[in-house]
């Protein structure tokens, strides 16, 4: 692993402004809807790089990252957070039930509950493990066969059940059709979060996060704007 102090300045300068601009972006889009930067939280989405590319992202102050899969995140992460103390750690990938448990011990929120067998899973692990982890709950927003996501429909009984099983829920997640304008999909996530008295958004990536961020996101989940094109897998 590639430890802040061995960086060399053009990865601590170039990551610091890749950083930079992307924040400040986010400034920009919260004062037009009146709001204040400091209310979102800016998720690096980790997820293909190796612990040498997050690296320099850490040494430029930033704590808060996204992976997509457990067995990945475990492979890299318990170092890293070893290494700095405070770094908080999303799942933003749709997760497996029997992953539940590595789910719960490693990460501090999960962005994807998605149905009633993931939330029996996670309180199951949540209770073994005696930890709670906040979980927003994933819509298929665009109602599109091929993604994961809890139907438009189904979001209030998921909801319940979630509550029922002693699960923090602060909001909804959702991922718009792509090649499509995301603001009505955004618009319509945060209407549904109203209806169910949710102040919690996860919605916007590196593509449309000051759309989002101006219909109310409160966590944007910005990979390529802040580490470059992803790795071949």
């Amino acid at each position: 692993m590639t430890a802040p102090s061995q960086l060399s300045d053009t990865e601590s300068s170039e990551a610091a402004g890749r950083l930079a601009k992307v924040r400040e972006g986010i400034g920009r889009a919260a004062a037009l809807a009146g709001r204040k930067g400091d209310d979102v939280t800016l998720i690096a989405i980790s997820k293909t790089h190796d612990a040498a590319a997050i690296a320099p992202l850490i040494a430029a102050g930033h704590r808060a990252f996204g992976e997509n899969r457990v067995q990945e995140a475990q492979g890299k992460w318990p170092q890293l957070r070893e290494a700095t103390p405070g770094i908080e750690l999303h799942l933003v990938g749709q997760l497996q039930s029997n992953k539940a448990a590595d789910a719960v011990a490693l990460f501090d929120v999960i962005h994807g509950l998605d149905r009633p067998s993931l939330v029996t899973a996670l309180a199951k692990a949540m209770n073994a493990a005696d930890r709670r982890i906040p979980c927003f709950i994933q819509v298929n927003i665009g109602a599109e066969e091929q993604k994961g996501g809890c139907a438009i429909a189904d979001v209030p009984a998921l909801l319940a059940q979630a509550r029922d099983a002693g699960i923090e829920v602060p909001g909804l997640m959702c991922v718009p059709p792509a090649d499509l304008e995301p603001a009505p999909y955004f618009a319509l996530l945060a209407k549904m979060a109203r209806d169910n008295g949710l102040t919690g958004l996860s919605m916007g990536m590196s593509g449309d996060y000051e759309t989002a961020v101006m219909l109310g996101a409160t966590h944007v989940r910005v990979g390529t704007a802040l580490f470059g094109g992803r790795p071949p897998l």
